[in-house]
């Protein structure tokens, strides 16, 4: 199955245990939620799916149970987050046999490589395996950027096909379609910028907050695409103030807690990351349940 890089790809959270294992029933049916919600692909172990804090077999296992449970419905593309190059090609290879389609490949953690070694990580990777490649441009949380002149040095890997743009910079989109045209599909990954980066031409988002709304996030992206922005912006300004959450260090905690308040999912976090308490989840509860207020009075 190839993968069609269009449409809302949520960062789909780990579900878990109150021991901190996973809760592979609950992994099951947010899958299921989601995809019957007009997904156009999930996005495994993201930085949402906590991916730097499951073992290296909790991720695989995730892997088997979502290629298992998708089945084939909307590709299932994998974060890979490793600290070197040796593990992210094991891991890709890894992916690849478990039956991913994609894969969503973030800077090598822990060591802010420079332009030159940041080049040969991508490029390794992607001559290690014949699955797409997103590649995870969030130099805020990671502290590499990859600028078009480093695309431009990676544009002769044919499998690295589309950039998870999280500059924060909307300038960027156009400066990528300028240089390369359709040679790269250019993604928002941020929740907040999403009308913005469609009306400049994107097709495609990773969305954390698609968890807590999958169908109002497609429903919105689905307006863009087509140019009804009259529609598009009265949802958006409504979703906004949700979307913000998504660009807090905070966002798992926040985004977990936005699915337990409209779906029932359990708000288990993998340590060191702790369930909210006192003003400051009160603060969010009430962002989240003014939402959902406001998209009940806009239907």
């Amino acid at each position: 199955m190839q993968v069609n890089w269009k449409g809302v790809f949520p960062a789909v959270t780990t579900k878990l245990k109150d021991d901190g294992s996973l809760d592979q029933e609950a992994i099951k049916a947010g899958l299921n939620r989601l995809i019957d919600n007009g997904a156009g692909g999930v996005v495994m172990m993201g930085m949402v799916g906590e991916n730097a804090q499951l073992t290296p077999d909790e991720k695989r296992t995730v892997l088997r149970i979502a290629v298992e449970t998708v089945n084939g419905r909307v590709p299932v593309v994998s974060g890979l987050a490793e600290t070197n190059t040796g593990s992210a090609i094991q891991f890709a290879r890894d992916a690849e046999e478990i039956g991913v389609q994609g894969l969503m490949v973030f800077p090598g953690l822990t060591y802010k490589s420079d332009d030159r070694e940041t080049v040969e990580f991508y490029r390794a990777i992607a001559r290690s395996t014949k699955l797409g490649i997103m590649i995870y441009n969030n130099p805020r949380g990671y502290g590499v950027d990859m600028r078009p002149d480093l695309l431009e040095q990676l544009k002769g890997e044919a499998n690295i096909v589309a950039i998870k743009e999280e500059s924060y910079d909307t300038t960027r989109v156009t400066d990528i379609y300028n240089q390369f045209g359709d040679r790269f599909v250019v993604f928002c990954g941020v929740d907040d910028l999403v009308l913005e980066s469609a009306a400049l031409g994107v097709t495609g988002w990773v969305s954390g907050m698609a968890n807590a709304v999958p169908k109002e996030s497609v429903e919105l992206l689905d307006l863009a695409v087509k140019g009804d922005f009259e529609k598009a912006r009265k949802l958006y300004r409504v979703l906004t103030p949700l979307f913000h959450l998504d660009v807090h260090v905070k966002l798992v905690q926040y985004i977990k807690l936005a699915e337990n308040i409209t779906a029932g999912y359990s708000e288990n976090l993998k340590a060191p990351r702790l369930k909210l308490e006192g003003e400051e989840r009160q603060r969010i509860v009430a962002i989240i349940e003014k939402t959902m207020k406001d998209l009940k009075a806009l239907s």
